[in-house]
C-alpha cells in the first residue's frame, strides 16, 4: 500500500481510539450499521467535544467533506481502495482492500501513484 492509513482491527468495531493527525489529537469512533450494510465514523477534539457523529463512509470520498469546521483534521481521510476492485464499501471489504486513507502523498508521490493506477489492467505481452 502506497498511501498512509488508520490501522484498525475490523473485529472490534464498534470502537473508539486516539489518533493523531498532523499536529492534532482526535478521539475516532467506527461503528457499523448491519441493516444497511455500511460504517460511519465519529469524530471528537482533544477535549472530547464532538465534532462529527455518524459520518457515512463512501468510497473514494473524503471523510468530513461537506463540513466547515476548523476543527477537522488536516489532511483528509479518505476510504480507498489501491486495488481498484471496489466500488463500495461494505462488511466484505472494509480492511480487506478498502482502507481509511491519510491523504498525506506529496505531488511527486501522488504522480508515481496515478502512474501506477494507470498501467493497472495492462498485460504484458
Amino acid at each position: 500500500m502506497k498511501r498512509s492509513y488508520i490501522d484498525l482491527d475490523v473485529s472490534e468495531i464498534p470502537v473508539q481510539f486516539e489518533i493523531d493527525l498532523e499536529q492534532d489529537n482526535y478521539t475516532m469512533g467506527i461503528n457499523y450499521n448491519e441493516t444497511f450494510d455500511f460504517y460511519t465514523v465519529d469524530l471528537w477534539d482533544d477535549e472530547g467535544s464532538i465534532i462529527v457523529l455518524g459520518e457515512k463512509v463512501v468510497l473514494n470520498r473524503p471523510l468530513f467533506e461537506s463540513i466547515v469546521d476548523e476543527r477537522l483534521p488536516a489532511p483528509s481521510i479518505v476510504p480507498f481502495d489501491e486495488s481498484g476492485i471496489a466500488t463500495d464499501v461494505s462488511k466484505e471489504n472494509f480492511y480487506k482492500t478498502v482502507f481509511l486513507t491519510i491523504d498525506d502523498l506529496s505531488d511527486d508521490e501522488l504522480d508515481d501513484v496515478i502512474e501506477d493506477d494507470d498501467n493497472l489492467g495492462e498485460w504484458d505481452d
